[in-house]
């Protein structure tokens, strides 16, 4: 059994209370975690690999906003699930989102991969991420996915995206976990 989008607290008293009342506790988290919204790095990650849980993250492309179909100032797709305007992926853009999303593509472009690949294989390459979770609308698409499977991460290319997006912030909200005090016990 696992959790989607859950706070590090809300899974730590989770597990407390597994332990307590005898249960089976959870297992793994769903979180989203793509390069535009880094922020499980800060305590997420950290308490997922403490306790053993598998982190399975969404929305690895950022919605397709890490493929280079959307760019700054130019058309939407005509084919793309977010062709009409004021669907997301575009409204959770944060002011200068897209310069950050130009530099991250542009270090794809630099070694030689596709966007779609780069972003994909970066995180897979984050420690404690057991598999992302794709969502291919094509064969297309899917062929694409998988060739991040091939990419050999290299410590380099996590210093120039740390410097394009730093660890731990974000561009574009995606993780919106609760952060407030458990309700139940006020």
């Amino acid at each position: 059994i696992g959790t989607s989008t859950f706070g590090a607290w809300q899974i730590v008293e989770s597990l407390w209370a597994s332990k307590e009342l005898g249960l089976n506790r959870f297992v793994s988290e769903q979180p989203p975690y793509n390069l535009l919204d880094r922020r499980i790095e800060r305590e997420l990650i950290p308490m997922c690999r403490t306790y053993g849980i598998a982190i399975i993250p969404w929305s690895p492309l950022a919605g397709g906003l890490l493929t280079g179909k959307y760019r700054a100032g130019a058309d939407r797709p005509a084919d793309s699930r977010y062709s009409e305007p004021g669907k997301a992926p575009m409204n959770r853009d944060h002011p200068g989102a897209f310069d950050r999303i130009e530099s991250v593509l542009e270090i794809a472009v630099v070694i030689g991969l596709r966007p779609s690949v780069f972003s994909l294989a970066w995180v897979m390459s984050r420690e404690g991420i057991t598999s992302p979770i794709i969502g291919p609308r094509t064969m297309e698409q899917l062929k694409d996915n998988l060739e991040a499977l091939e990419v050999e991460w290299k410590d380099e290319w996590t210093t120039k995206v740390d410097e394009a997006i730093p660890p731990g912030t974000h561009v574009s909200d995606y993780y919106k976990a609760d952060f407030g005090p458990n309700a139940r016990w006020m």
